[in-house]
């Protein structure tokens, strides 16, 4: 294959260089099918449908370098699926070594069987390397809510100051989101079914090959329980040509985990922003460059991130879609499945490995987030002063009062003094105390301790015990 027929990622950077790359390449897709095909005559083998001398020519064939994928992609559009020629090809390749064992080639099988299968290998491999991926996010994440437990930090609602929070509470619901997306993606691996059906979902073609003895329903019980064995997929209850909720679960397991890590990259995106700088990614040669600006850093992990993430929703509504899947065998809406869904892995796989090397790399910025939460002068704790207020004045009225003090301090008025000022107050509230109310730090509610309900959750994931340095430290940002 030269440059000009590969798909090498160049309009996909999220996924081109990590590992989703070669596991879910042309030739990947060729040597699963072909696993398939070799899983399949080693089963019949070993029910006695197919000497075992055939079996060994068959499997020494089933190499994906010995084929012309171009050449198999082109041929492709007779039959409108790869499988037809690959037969035709691997039959042929099988027949120079030993003509007799070639008669055992894809016997009784039909294509849908070995693409679903070799679908469902990939699927298997990618989700496996997914799942590595989005346990180091949250691992790495669950360091950054130790870490941070008590690091205040403006909390921000549709853009705005609204109350503080932790850095650590915010890293707490990264790592949460990760790892039950990690559980999600292990779950689902274990479910993968095997494809074995025939023509139409009944298996004749293979019952008509094995031996007339014994019940035609105990053969094919066996047959497809030792495929699932020998491919290390799931045994499915019946065939499911025209079922096909194992691609729409997988598809929807996919962009979720891509939601969960596009999430983490949209929060440091606008935590990055120069006027924010309350986080920074990584640094390595030659990332966030501009061609144009020579001091712009952008977020160029979040980015990746985010615009995998953005792709994989419809993605995976294209295989909720196929799912209307007429009669035994559909004319399109099977053939509809196969780019997305090697997209959706590429860019579920890419997009979390990219977040994991995010995530690992982030720089919280203490001091920042220490001066962003000075900025409004106090009127991040509004609610709080509020709240104090209302045994004083009645919760309408102190409402009302802040709301009044905090449209004239967007004049540049100092939020205290206006509220010191303030009729209402008059004789009635000490000005040491009023302004102890303003300080952000104590003004954190539930944050630590749901940090600490978040990390006893994560389990494996989660860091020990902060040390006493640690905690100083903490302690020290507040």
């Amino acid at each position: 294959m030269t440059y000009d027929d590969a798909d090498l990622g160049l309009l996909a950077p999220v996924w081109a260089g990590t590992p989703v790359q070669a596991l879910t390449s042309d030739r990947a897709w060729l040597q699963a099918m072909l696993d398939a095909e070799v899983a399949l005559v080693s089963s019949q083998a070993e029910l006695g449908s197919v000497p075992a001398g055939a079996v060994q020519v068959i499997a020494a064939a089933a190499v994906a370098d010995r084929f012309d994928i171009a050449a198999l992609a082109v041929a492709a559009r007779g039959a409108a699926n790869p499988v037809v020629t690959l037969v035709q090809r691997f039959t042929a390749l099988v027949a120079a070594a030993e003509p007799a064992a070639a008669d055992y080639v894809h016997r009784g099988s039909t294509s849908q069987d070995v693409l679903d299968t070799g679908t469902m290998l990939i699927a298997a491999r990618c989700l496996e390397e997914t799942e590595r991926a989005m346990r180091r996010v949250a691992a790495a994440a669950a360091r950054l809510a130790a870490e941070h437990r008590d690091t205040p930090m403006p909390g921000r609602t549709l853009t705005q100051h609204a109350v503080p929070i932790t850095f650590g509470l915010k890293a707490a619901g990264w790592a949460q989101a990760a790892r039950r997306s990690a559980d999600g993606l292990r779950h689902l691996r274990g479910t993968l079914p095997v494809q074995l059906g025939g023509a139409a979902g009944t298996l004749a073609g293979y019952l008509a090959y094995a031996s007339s003895e014994g019940d035609p329903g105990t053969y094919a019980e066996s047959l497809v329980r030792i495929f699932a064995r020998r491919t290390g997929l799931a045994v499915p209850v019946l065939p499911w040509h025209t079922d096909r909720t194992p691609i729409a679960t997988l598809g929807a397991v996919l962009a979720v985990a891509t939601g969960v890590v596009g999430k983490i990259a949209v929060d440091v995106r606008s935590l990055a922003r120069t006027e924010v700088g309350e986080v920074s990614e990584p640094a390595a040669e030659g990332r966030g460059t501009s061609s144009a600006m020579p001091q712009k850093r952008n977020p160029a992990l979040s980015t990746l991130v985010i615009s995998a993430a953005l792709q994989t929703g419809p993605l995976a509504g294209v295989l909720a879609q196929a799912m209307l899947a007429e009669d035994e065998r559909p004319a399109g809406a099977w053939h509809a499945e196969w780019q997305p869904l090697r997209e959706l892995l590429r860019l579920t796989g890419g997009a979390v490995a990219t977040a994991a090397e995010l995530v690992e790399g982030l720089r919280p910025d203490v001091a920042r987030m220490r001066a962003n939460l000075a900025l409004t002068g106090g009127l991040i704790c509004a609610e709080r002063v509020a709240a104090e207020l209302t045994p004083l004045l009645g919760k309408a009225t102190a409402k009302a009062l802040m709301g009044r003090v905090s449209a004239a301090a967007a004049s540049g008025r100092s939020v205290q003094d206006e509220l010191l000022a303030a009729p209402e107050l008059a004789g009635r509230v000490d000005a040491a105390t009023l302004r102890g109310l303003f300080e952000p730090g104590d003004y954190l509610g539930a944050a630590c301790a749901l940090v600490d309900r978040a990390l006893q959750g994560l389990g494996d994931e989660a860091p020990g015990q902060l040390s006493d340095s640690q905690s100083a430290t903490a302690v020290a940002a507040r």
